[in-house]
């Protein structure tokens, strides 16, 4: 399946709902991120914000968020969600190729979603956006040695619409490679144990672009749940599941 059919899958309101079981980025990262501001204005651009997982904690330590995410339907989970509908913290319903926003930023973020766009337009963008001393940070956040890790994959493989899936892709080391980003540096957080119940952990995946319940017949969205719950019964307690969380910020400039 092409790309852009995947990324439209966040388009669905299915999807944007199955996002607020996703496990929240450890308090650490926003420390991290926030040191990362160095220059002024203290305004942050958040692009694929999804539900402002990045943008809503940020908008609590900094003067501004923009958050641009070209989903009206996350844009609308993530006013609801906590921190959404807060003064500082503006939502604009684009895609990041054609933002219209003006800078400078003094960061700019990225979490998880810089994949699902042209990176040369975008990047291109964010250089020019960019105060003189601010940098791009290119978060990612992982399940921190699941013991059942292996066997998830296989599941995820089956079912995946990503035929280039590739649990072990570095984006920002593929960017540099590319000549499209000059990385200044790299830190993961420690870990942090996140507990929910099974349920929830399984509902998580069809937040997931080639994991959503709209591009999987019913009857195979079942099956997959089935096989996950399968693959983690025995490290559940009462239904339960703690998993620790990581999370990762490389930085640097575009070119």
């Amino acid at each position: 399946m092409s790309s852009r059919r995947l990324a439209s899958s966040f388009q669905h309101a299915g999807v944007a709902a199955a996002y607020a079981h996703r496990p929240p980025y450890p308090a650490e990262l926003f420390d991290m991120l926030e040191k990362l501001i160095v220059d002024e204005p203290r305004a942050v651009l958040d692009i694929g914000a999804g539900d402002g997982a990045l943008a809503r904690p940020l908008a609590e330590r900094v003067d501004r968020v923009d958050a641009v995410e070209i989903s009206a339907a996350m844009v609308a989970a993530g006013r609801r969600r906590p921190g959404g509908q807060r003064s500082n913290l503006v939502w604009l319903v684009e895609p990041a190729e054609q933002m219209t926003v003006r800078g400078p930023y003094g960061l700019v973020t990225a979490g998880a979603s810089l994949h699902w766009m042209d990176p040369t337009t975008t990047l291109a963008r964010i250089e020019r956006l960019l105060a003189p001393n601010a940098v791009l940070a290119i978060v990612d956040q992982r399940y921190h040695q699941l013991p059942w890790q292996d066997a998830l994959v296989e599941v995820i493989v089956a079912h995946t619409r990503n035929s280039a899936y590739d649990p072990g892709f570095s984006l920002p080391d593929a960017l540099a490679e590319q000549g499209l980003f000059d990385i200044h540096g790299r830190r993961e957080t420690g870990a942090v144990v996140f507990t929910q119940p099974t349920r929830d952990y399984i509902e998580q995946f069809h937040s997931t672009a080639s994991l959503a319940r709209e591009l999987m017949p019913a009857d195979e969205a079942a099956r997959f749940d089935d096989k996950v719950a399968a693959v983690v019964r025995e490290y559940e307690r009462d239904g339960w599941l703690s998993l620790p969380i990581t999370a990762s910020v490389v930085w640097g400039r575009p070119h």
